[in-house]
């Protein structure tokens, strides 16, 4: 995936981390690094204070991996 040019502007609440905003946008807590890339102004803490504005990049799928899919699931996938 690769960041589009667009963002979501996130305000943290405290406690929040990387991860949780991973999680929440990406739904997968590994992929933090985008967000992280996008933000070189931002601390990287373990925890974030209330009221940080976060911007979250709009990521793009490249290409719809089809490997080892069965044949009804393969024509599923190219449509989406």
């Amino acid at each position: 995936m690769t960041p589009s040019g667009q963002f979501i502007l996130h305000i943290t609440t405290a406690g929040e981390r990387w991860d949780l905003l991973a999680w929440r946008y990406y739904g997968d807590p590994t992929d933090y690094s985008p967000i992280i890339m996008a933000n070189p102004n931002v601390a990287i803490e373990p925890v974030f204070d209330a009221g940080i504005s976060i911007e979250v990049p709009i990521l793009q799928k490249n290409a719809v991996v089809t490997i080892n899919l069965p044949p009804w699931k393969v024509s599923q996938a190219v449509t989406e």
